[in-house]
């Protein structure tokens, strides 16, 4: 991890506990500097780093003010697990798994999550409880031969960790799609949305194995304005 990492991570970490409350202005690039024995390049670069991700406006003459937030920060590139998003973010969340079958997979289902016709496939339905309300629906279909011993208990807990550490199954990389929906008839009945939501925000991906098979479809649909969805990009030179 790169020093200027380490900073903003140590920085994130004193916003998210409180520390630096919303209207606090951090120590200034030379009091950082000082603690944290390092270089005043080194603590910009990560002072612009918690801007790009809203938790701090730069302001001439007064320095890096902590912003208030009550959206929760979902990272777009990268694959991570719902359970690692909660322990990274720390927030509090529910988990209650709606639906959990096995199902063949019809043409129809082979179109949407690229698994095999005919074979058969879990099928998760799980709604995630954040401050008390339910705000995310997750859908998935997972290959049923790439994990047949899978139960709800280990869905209402962490599927991923299940695969990774107690089947050593290695996930590779997804390609993912994200849009803004209307809401359904089903999203209106097993989320806590709002009067005025007419719409959530859809995220679609394909998951795949190291030998670039796809072994798992899922779509998670959020409400609108509990979240912002986030991705670091770096320029590549050409």
């Amino acid at each position: 991890m790169k020093k200027y990492e380490v900073i903003f991570q140590y920085l994130e970490q004193k916003i998210l506990a409180g520390e630096y409350a919303a209207g606090d202005i951090l120590p200034s690039e030379n009091e950082l500097t000082a603690l944290l024995d390092t270089s005043r390049a080194t603590v910009r670069r990560a002072l612009v780093e918690l801007e790009n991700r809203g938790m701090i406006q730069k302001q001439r003459g007064r320095g890096s003010i902590v912003i208030k937030s009550d959206k929760l920060d979902f990272p777009i590139s990268g694959l991570t697990s719902y359970k690692e998003l909660v322990s990274a973010l720390h927030f509090e969340s529910l988990t209650d798994v709606v639906r959990f079958d096995k199902v063949e997979v019809d043409q129809k289902l082979a179109d949407l999550t690229l698994l095999e016709l005919g074979s058969m496939a879990w099928c998760i339905v799980r709604r995630r409880q954040i401050d008390g309300k339910f705000l995310v629906l997750d859908t998935d279909y997972i290959k049923f031969d790439v994990a047949p011993f899978l139960t709800a208990e280990i869905a209402q807990d962490s599927i991923y960790q299940y695969l990774e550490h107690d089947l050593n199954i290695d996930i590779s990389f997804a390609q993912k799609e994200i849009t803004i929906d209307f809401v359904s008839s089903y999203d209106a009945e097993l989320l806590d949305l709002e009067e005025h939501d007419r719409h959530v925000v859809s995220v679609k991906s394909h998951v795949y194995l190291n030998d670039a098979s796809v072994f798992q479809y899922t779509e998670s649909r959020h409400q609108v304005d509990k979240f912002r969805f986030t991705e670091f990009a770096r320029r590549q030179r050409r």
